[in-house]
C-alpha cells in the first residue's frame, strides 16, 4: 500500500476548500498553494500550511509543475491531489509527481494520456465496443480535410478541441457557410487553452441530453459506477445546472449506460474517480463523448444521493485500498440538483466579470450544501475561472430538491459582482425544466435572455426608501440627510440613481428611526428592525422582509426582493458625464488579455466585424464593430493585459454603404 500522511492540494478556490475538508476529516495534514492573486483566499487559511507558488499567471503558478513540486518538497507533503482543471488531467504532471516520490491522488498517467486526447479516446472506445457519435478524428488537420469531413458527416456538426474540455475549443456549426470561421476560432481557443490545436468533428444531435456516469476503479481490477448525472443545462457548452439521477434515464438505460461506462474504464485499467460522458438521444440511444479522468465539478450531487465522500474514496484508492463497495451495494436515494454561481452577466451573452466581494452570505437549510471559496473583500480577478460557488439541494424527490434549490438561491446574497443568480432561478422555475425535459438546447431555445438594451428593472418604492434610510444612517452623506430642524423632523429631499434612472422623492425620519417616504403618489413608512453585518430585516407599511447590503465607496449595493441594485446618492453629486460607445470609442467589457488584433488603423470595417479577441476567465471573447466605419486608432496589441473599460479601438463613422462590410 502507498502510505502517505500529508496531502498538498494543487488547486485553488472552492475545489481546494472541498478537498481540504475531506483530507483533514480523514486525518491527513494538508498543504495549500497560492498565487499572489490568492494570498488572502479562504483555501489558504483552511489548510495546515500554505506555500506561495508564483504570480497570478497560471503558467507560472497553478500550471507550473516545477512550482508545485517545489512546494511539496518545501512542505514535506508526500501526496498531491490535483482537484479539477489546471494539472488534474496532465499525464506529465502525474508522472513528475511519481518520479518525485509523491503519491498522485488520481488515475495512472497512462489512463490520463489515453483519455486526454479525444480523438485517441474515441478510437479506443470504438475498439472496446462502446457506442460513439459518427465523426472525424483523423491526423490530417488541414482545413480542407476538416471541411470535407464536415460535409461527409452532414450538418449540423460540432467542432471540438481534441486535447481540451470545459467548453473551450468547441463550436456548433449549423451549415457550411460558417464552418471555416468556426474552425479558426476553435483552433485558436484550443491552442491558447491547451497548447494543442488538434480538432475533431462530430455529428451534432439536434436536442440531446448530456448524461454522464461516475465511475471508480481500484488497483485490484475492480470497477463500479455510482449512477448518472444529467448536465444538459449549459451555456457556451459549459454546464450550469446538474442533477442526479437524470429525469430522462430509465432503469434499463441506467443499467446499459452504467455497463458501457464500466467497460470504458476497464479498457484502460482505470484507477480512481472518473466520469464517462454520453449524449442521450430522444429515442433512448446513447453515444460516448469523452472520459474525464478526474473528479467533476458536479460530483456533490452524486455524493448527495449515495451518501458517499468521493474525495475520501480517491484517497483510499490512491493508498492502495480496494473499493469500499461492490456494484450491488451502491444505493441511489432521493434526488439532488446543483447550480453553479458564476461571476457573469446573462444579459450580455454571459460575459464574465470581475470585482471585489462586498458581501457574501451563503444559504443554509435542510438538504442544502454550498461549496465555495469566497470571503468578503476577496478580489475576483480575470486570471481564473468565473465560477464562484456551487449550491446543491437534496430532496426526497426531484421537485423537493428543485424547490429547496430555488429557496436557497433566493436566500443567497452576494454583492459587488454581477452574477448569474437570476438566470439560475429562471431556469429552475421554467416549465421545461420543471417537467424534466431540458436538453442541451434549453438555454438557446427555451430560456429567453433579457434584453440588455432594456436595462434592469428599477427598484420599487420599498427598496428606494430603504436605500435612502441606509444612506441617512451611514452618516457619510449627512449634509444631504441631516433630518432635523429646530421644530423637529423635516422632510428631506432624496435623489438616488439606480442604473441610468434617477429617483427624486422626500423622506421624513423621526427620532425613533421610523421614516415616511413620499415617492410619486405613494407614501409609505419604513423601519429597520434588525441590522447586523450587512443582513437586515425591515418593515415597509406592515410588510416585513429581509434584505442585505454593503457600501462600496459611496455606492450602496442592495439585495432586496430577490434582486440586486447598485444605488448612488446623487443629491450632492455633479451631473453625470456622458459615457457611451455611440461616439465610436470601444471599451474593454472585462479585464483580460488581448490574444489577437484583427484590424488595423485606417481599415474600413462593417457592423459586427471582429476587431480583436480578448481572453478572460478561460474563454475567448470577440470584440466587434458596433457600426460601420473607419478605424481611427487601435490602442492595444497582441498580448496586452487590459483592464475593464480601457479604450481599445476608436472608429470614425462613415456614410452608410462605404464600409467593406456593407457593400
Amino acid at each position: 500500500m502507498a502510505r502517505f500522511g500529508k496531502v498538498l492540494v494543487a488547486n485553488r478556490g472552492e475545489i481546494a476548500v472541498r478537498v481540504l475538508r475531506s483530507a483533514r476529516a480523514a486525518g491527513y495534514r494538508t498543504v495549500a498553494v497560492y498565487s499572489d492573486a490568492d494570498a488572502d483566499a479562504p483555501h489558504v487559511a483552511q489548510a495546515d500550511e500554505a506555500i506561495r507558488i508564483g504570480p497570478p499567471e497560471v503558467a507560472a503558478s497553478y500550471l507550473s509543475t516545477e512550482a508545485i513540486l517545489a512546494a511539496a518538497a518545501r512542505s514535506g507533503a508526500d501526496a498531491v491531489h490535483p482537484g479539477y482543471g489546471f494539472l488534474s488531467e496532465n499525464a506529465a504532471f502525474a508522472e513528475a509527481c511519481e518520479a518525485a516520490g509523491l503519491t498522485f491522488i488520481g488515475p495512472d498517467p497512462a489512463a490520463i494520456r489515453a483519455m486526454g486526447d479525444k480523438a485517441e479516446a474515441k478510437r479506443r472506445m470504438i475498439a472496446a465496443g462502446v457506442p460513439c457519435i459518427p465523426g472525424y478524428e483523423g491526423e490530417d488537420q488541414s482545413d480542407a480535410r476538416l471541411v470535407r469531413a464536415a460535409r461527409e458527416i452532414g450538418f449540423p456538426v460540432m467542432i471540438k478541441a481534441s486535447a481540451g474540455g470545459g467548453g473551450r475549443g468547441m463550436r456548433l456549426v449549423a451549415g457550411p457557410g460558417g464552418f471555416e470561421q468556426a474552425l479558426r476560432a476553435a483552433r485558436s481557443e484550443a491552442l491558447n487553452g491547451f497548447g494543442d490545436g488538434t480538432l475533431i468533428v462530430e455529428k451534432a444531435l439536434p436536442r440531446p441530453r448530456h448524461v454522464e456516469v461516475q465511475v471508480f476503479g481500484d488497483a485490484h481490477g475492480n470497477v463500479i459506477h455510482l449512477g448518472e448525472r444529467d448536465c444538459s443545462v449549459q451555456r457556451r457548452h459549459q454546464k450550469v445546472i446538474e442533477e442526479a439521477p437524470s429525469p430522462a434515464v430509465t432503469p434499463a438505460i441506467r443499467a446499459a449506460m452504467g455497463e458501457a461506462a464500466v467497460k470504458a474504464a476497464k479498457s484502460i485499467a482505470y484507477r480512481g474517480a472518473g466520469t464517462v460522458e454520453f449524449l442521450l438521444d430522444g429515442d433512448g440511444a446513447f453515444y460516448f463523448m469523452e472520459m474525464n479522468t478526474r473528479l467533476q465539478v458536479e460530483h456533490p450531487v452524486t455524493e448527495a444521493i449515495t451518501g458517499l465522500d468521493l474525495v475520501d474514496w480517491q484517497c483510499r484508492i490512491a493508498a492502495g485500498e480496494e473499493l469500499p463497495l461492490t456494484q450491488e451495494e451502491v444505493v441511489l436515494d432521493g434526488h439532488a440538483i446543483e447550480a453553479r454561481l458564476y461571476a457573469e452577466d446573462p444579459a450580455r451573452d454571459f460575459l464574465p466579470g470581475t470585482g471585489r466581494v462586498a458581501l457574501w452570505s451563503p444559504p443554509e437549510g435542510p438538504g442544502i450544501r454550498v461549496d465555495h471559496g469566497l470571503a468578503r473583500d476577496l478580489e475576483v480577478s480575470s486570471w481564473y475561472d468565473p465560477m464562484l460557488a456551487k449550491i446543491v439541494a437534496r430532496g426526497r424527490d426531484r421537485d423537493e430538491a428543485r424547490r429547496r434549490l430555488v429557496r436557497a438561491l433566493g436566500d443567497c446574497a452576494i454583492l459587488g459582482l454581477t452574477t448569474n443568480r437570476g438566470f439560475l432561478l429562471d431556469c429552475l422555475e421554467h416549465d421545461v425544466f420543471v417537467a424534466g425535459e431540458a436538453t442541451t438546447a434549453f438555454v438557446g431555445t427555451d430560456w429567453t435572455a433579457p434584453d440588455p438594451a432594456a436595462g434592469a428593472a428599477p427598484p420599487g418604492p420599498a427598496a428606494l426608501a430603504l436605500a435612502a434610510l441606509l444612506f441617512r444612517n451611514r452618516g457619510a452623506d449627512s449634509d444631504g440627510f441631516a433630518g432635523f430642524g429646530s421644530t423637529g423632523p423635516r422632510a428631506l429631499p432624496c435623489r438616488l440613481r439606480a442604473g441610468e434612472t434617477e429617483h427624486a422623492f422626500t423622506m421624513t425620519v423621526a427620532r425613533d428611526g421610523v421614516a415616511v417616504a413620499t415617492i410619486g403618489e405613494q407614501t409609505l413608512s419604513i423601519r429597520i428592525l434588525e441590522n447586523a453585518d450587512g443582513q437586515l430585516r425591515f418593515d415597509a407599511d406592515g410588510h416585513r422582509r429581509r434584505a442585505a447590503y454593503a457600501f462600496a465607496g459611496k455606492t450602496l449595493l442592495l439585495a432586496c426582493d430577490g434582486r440586486e441594485f447598485s444605488i448612488e446618492n446623487r443629491l450632492l453629486a455633479p451631473p453625470r458625464k456622458h459615457d457611451s460607445a455611440a461616439d465610436g470609442r470601444i471599451l474593454a467589457p472585462m479585464t483580460g488579455r488581448v490574444v489577437a488584433v484583427r484590424a488595423a488603423a485606417d481599415d474600413r470595417v462593417g457592423r459586427g466585424q471582429c476587431l480583436l479577441v480578448i481572453e478572460a476567465m478561460k474563454m475567448e471573447h470577440e470584440i466587434v464593430a458596433p457600426a460601420a466605419g473607419r478605424i481611427a486608432a487601435i490602442h492595444v496589441a497582441d498580448g496586452d493585459q487590459v483592464a475593464a473599460r480601457k479604450l481599445l479601438v476608436e472608429i470614425a463613422s462613415e456614410p452608410a454603404g462605404t464600409a467593406e462590410g456593407d457593400r
